[in-house]
């Protein structure tokens, strides 16, 4: 070898020697040119010492099947926003109390270098109460195991729950903050307190437990109008939520906050829904003009959302502020969104992106391509399995003598039941009146000897009990329709049967419970279970129906449509699509592609009443007849 060739060779290797190490070392490259992050020191945000708008969206991942992450962002991207949003939802991370999950569709962590590697800025919502029409926003039931509990309050039983979950979660949020090379360029500090505040020495716990464990971004809360005057808190920007702009209402933010930025953290780009309503939308044309508006004002925006997606399983909370009786939210959450539920580009979405195209000085990304969905040929439930039959496969019923509601029950490693429903069975002795006493959360189908008799819920309170045979047996199936995400009832969210039932003015006693949560153990023993029955024979009701979708080529997204069923809740390939119900207004039940798989999908409906027998697919959705968001 010459000595030029030598020369090269070792040229090469020192210049490979530099490059790996620093791609080992890229973080603290990425640390040293990262002097400032986002700043609020004067009417504009500076990021990196320069002017900065923030143009955000709000995607919540665990609302998105994580294979549709990226498609979802990169179409954020392409509209023009600079920055994603996104809550943390407690419950799903702390399902039982002291075990977290942060895997597979939960790794918030995968989530954040995602956005990353997109180049988009993240404000981090970590609440511990997030409201998002979640269940109890965001907060887990087992909190509610404590008779004494008052939540988002300086209560020990709270604190000492959310320092424990802070823990697990902000070690995993600190490497991801843009001083340590990641996108984190702000996080808020919970989630509009000022519509709650029961406890003036909450938001300074909260800011303090962030601080403490490392959060050294911007701090950030969010209220709408009326909660501005008690929502925020010392060394945090406070920002402001809603749909159509008052002058006053900025004029007041400027009053509280002067000489800083403005930002709407929640510009609503549509509303939710609820079971038994109309569909909600929020018209393009009114709302483009709003947007222009707020841009004009020289305000940054966050869009609530840019892309709802689904509250897939049981997680869809309620809404009770105004009301007799709490409303329970449908399983779409669509949002009427500027990205549909299964990422389609709206009217909305175009208009935007034209609008927002005008705040950028180079052109804006070409759009990722359209996802094809597809509608499968109608499939025809083959077996079926009474609810009586499947209580075999549930947990150890417990007994007690009065009622226990499902919070309390000592199941899931003594953390209570969360979701599904709850069986109760007692013995009477002859007919009568059964009085619920409004203590029945949320609906409970009636039967005795396994006959349906009626059902009690917030409306019916009363109902006749046939005369029979001198013993037999009372069966009370309850519904958690969903917990309230939202206003100051979310301490009496316990569900199941939260006192005494009373039959002939006597209250029942000597139940025997069982926890029915439709987890994916119960349901992976339901498929594997050899007591299925031909339908042949009439199904009886409450009862799993179960039918096979053949898939022959690449799975694409689908719509499930179940016309001449009644209510109840649909699995596919063991997961749990949510929760279907005829009085809509919501028709359809999204089916993510990638849950599917070619050849035979086993698909499952739980239906508490009456059943079709068929189960159809749709390509598109139906989201019932609408009403524009008043």
């Amino acid at each position: 070898m010459s000595l030029k060739q030598r020369y090269c060779l070792l040229l090469c290797v020192a210049v490979g020697a530099i490059l790996a190490y620093f791609k080992r070392n890229r973080l603290e490259v990425v640390r040293m040119k990262r002097v400032e992050g986002l700043r609020a020191n004067s009417t504009q945000f500076t990021l990196e010492g320069k002017p900065f708008h923030i143009m955000g969206g709000s995607i919540h991942y665990f609302r998105v099947p994580r294979a549709y992450w990226e498609d979802r962002l990169l179409k954020m991207k392409a509209c023009g926003l600079n920055t994603l949003t996104t809550y943390v939802p407690w419950n799903l991370h702390e399902p039982e109390r002291g075990v977290f999950n942060f895997d597979d569709q939960l790794d918030l962590e995968a989530y954040l270098r995602l956005a990353a590697s997109l180049d988009l800025w993240v404000i981090l919502r970590p609440g511990p109460y997030i409201c998002a029409e979640w269940d109890l926003g965001g907060l887990p039931s087992w909190l509610l195991r404590d008779k004494n509990m008052k939540l988002r309050t300086t209560y020990p039983g709270f604190t000492d729950a959310v320092n424990s979950f802070f823990n697990h979660l902000i070690e995993k949020v600190v490497p991801h903050q843009y001083s340590k090379g990641g996108p984190i360029i702000a996080v808020q500090v919970e989630n509009e307190y000022g519509s709650y505040a029961k406890d003036d020495k909450y938001m300074p716990f909260i800011k303090e437990s962030l601080l403490s464990r490392g959060i050294s971004e911007l701090l950030l809360t969010s209220d709408n109008k009326e909660g501005l005057k008690l929502g925020g808190v010392k060394g945090a920007l406070e920002t402001i939520n809603f749909q159509k702009l008052n002058p006053k209402d900025i004029k007041y933010l400027d009053e509280i906050q002067p000489h800083k930025p403005k930002m709407v953290m929640e510009y609503w780009s549509g509303w939710f829904d609820l079971w038994g309503d109309l569909h909600h939308v929020y018209p393009a044309e009114d709302m483009i003009p709003v947007v222009t508006e707020i841009l004009k004002l020289n305000m940054s925006i966050n869009l609530y959302m840019f892309h709802g997606g689904t509250n897939f399983g049981f997680m869809s909370g309620a809404f009770a502020v105004g009301m007799p009786a709490p409303k329970a939210m449908v399983t779409s959450y669509d949002y009427d969104a500027p990205l549909s539920e299964t990422g389609d580009y709206t009217t909305k979405y175009h208009l935007l992106r034209n609008l927002f195209s005008q705040y950028h000085a180079q052109p804006l990304p070409v759009l990722p391509p359209h996802q094809n969905r597809r509608a499968y040929q109608a499939v025809v439930t083959q077996h079926h399995l009474s609810l009586w039959v499947t209580l075999q496969f549930t947990d150890k019923p417990f007994k007690s003598e009065r009622p226990v509601n499902m919070e309390n029950l000592p199941v899931n490693n003594n953390n209570g039941q969360s979701y599904g429903y709850t069986l109760y069975e007692t013995t009477i002795t002859s007919g009568g009146a059964l009085n619920s006493k409004n203590n029945i959360r949320d609906r409970a189908l009636v039967y005795v000897d396994k006959h349906f008799v009626g059902v009690l819920d917030y409306k019916t309170q009363e109902l006749a009990v046939p005369y029979g045979k001198e013993k037999r047996t009372l069966s009370l199936l309850v519904e958690n329709c969903g917990r309230v995400n939202y206003g100051k009832t979310l301490d009496e969210q316990r569900k199941g049967l939260v006192g005494d039932i009373e039959f002939n003015k006597n209250p029942l006693r000597d139940f025997v419970i069982r926890s029915l949560d439709m987890k994916p153990g119960f349901v992976n023993r339901l498929e594997g279970s050899g007591h299925w029955m031909s339908l042949r024979q009439r199904p009886s009701f409450p009862g799993f129906f179960q039918a096979k979708l053949y898939v022959n080529s690449s799975p694409k997204d689908t719509f499930i449509k179940l016309p001449g069923w009644s209510k109840g809740v649909v699995f596919i390939n063991g997961r749990n699509l949510g929760r279907y119900c005829s009085t809509g207004p919501q028709q359809t039940l999204y089916v993510p592609g990638p849950w599917l798989h070619r050849g035979d999908n086993q698909v499952i409906v739980f239906e508490e009443q009456e059943a079709d027998g068929k189960i159809q697919f749709s390509s598109s959705p139906d989201y019932g007849m609408s009403v524009d968001v008043q």
